[in-house]
């Protein structure tokens, strides 16, 4: 399992570089500055959690049977899926609609990280 979110964190960071330098070179003229702010916020975000999955999966090298760092793990990637994807889409596309995800993403990375403590704390 550490495997699985050491690699995953490498994934997503990859994206982030790709999605940043294209942010910024591509998307900074076609943009509004409002957007193009949404748009960095999902960068931003998903390198976060990027890094958090690499901790995840480096925490599980201590404690590979933690249910609990598990569940933190996938909690970070479905936050990366629901928060940062529902802006860039929204920067995108300009729904607003789309930005009712983003709580759901928020919520995701605030229990991963109460999670990721909690197994550390609990794991024997």
């Amino acid at each position: 399992m550490p495997r699985i979110f050491l690699m995953l964190g490498a994934i997503n960071a990859f994206l982030c570089v790709a999605f940043g330098a294209f942010g910024a070179h591509s998307l900074k003229l076609r943009l509004s500055v409002d957007m193009l702010a949404v748009y960095q916020t999902g960068v931003q975000y998903h390198f976060y959690h990027s890094l958090g999955l690499i901790v995840v999966g480096l925490v599980l090298l201590h404690f590979p049977k933690s249910k609990s760092i598990i569940l933190s793990g996938w909690l970070m990637l479905a936050g990366i899926v629901l928060f940062s994807t529902s802006l860039y889409a929204l920067s995108l596309t300009e729904i607003r609609a789309l930005g009712a995800i983003t709580p759901l993403g928020g919520i995701a990375f605030l229990s991963a990280w109460a999670l990721l403590a909690y197994g550390v704390k609990g794991a024997k």
